[in-house]
């Protein structure tokens, strides 16, 4: 008698078991997919938010470095004296001085790309200073002579950053 009672709460028991735990399955794996969907959704949201901003960014980044193009500056910029190394001061402080003001933007860009920017700046700074140390620069007139001369040998480094932006705002979309 025992037996057959063990075997009748058995028959009762088991279904109510399992019955139960395929509900809990259910409706865990009905929240997790409410909480991907409402991940997916805040993100979705985030992202259409913070695209303006970034693209203004590499905006303001794409000015800074056609302003910084040698070809541009020396041409927007004139000597303030014959003396080359006031030229050249002034001119690394102009570049320095639009760096300054778009350093917030950095914010916005992925490392890397800040990265390049960062060092086509220092590589335009390093060509002016190299140029002015030539022997052959004994004026301002001169030395923008000599770094547009070299310019027509390599690229401007501003030119590769720019490349790269521009690859970085088509994966964006």
């Amino acid at each position: 008698m025992d037996f057959t009672r063990i075997i009748e709460l058995a028959s009762y028991t088991l279904p109510a078991i399992i019955t139960g735990f395929v509900a809990y399955r259910f409706f865990e794996l009905h929240i997790k997919n409410n909480d991907k969907k409402r991940a997916f959704l805040l993100n979705r949201d985030y992202q259409k938010q913070s695209l303006p901003i970034r693209l203004q960014a590499y905006e303001r980044m794409t000015l800074f470095l056609e302003r910084i193009n040698l070809t541009k500056l020396l041409i927007r910029i004139a000597p303030i004296s014959q003396h080359k190394h006031d030229y050249e001061n002034f001119i690394i402080d102009q570049i320095e001085q639009e760096f300054e003001h778009n350093l917030t933007q950095q914010i916005y860009m992925s490392d890397e790309c800040w990265t390049i920017i960062t060092t086509a700046k220092n590589s335009t700074i390093q060509m002016i200073r190299k140029a002015a140390m030539s022997d052959r620069v004994d004026s301002a007139d001169k030395l923008r002579e000599v770094i547009l001369n070299d310019l027509l040998e390599k690229q401007s480094p501003s030119n590769a950053a720019l490349g790269f932006i521009k690859n970085e705002v088509a994966e964006l979309w």
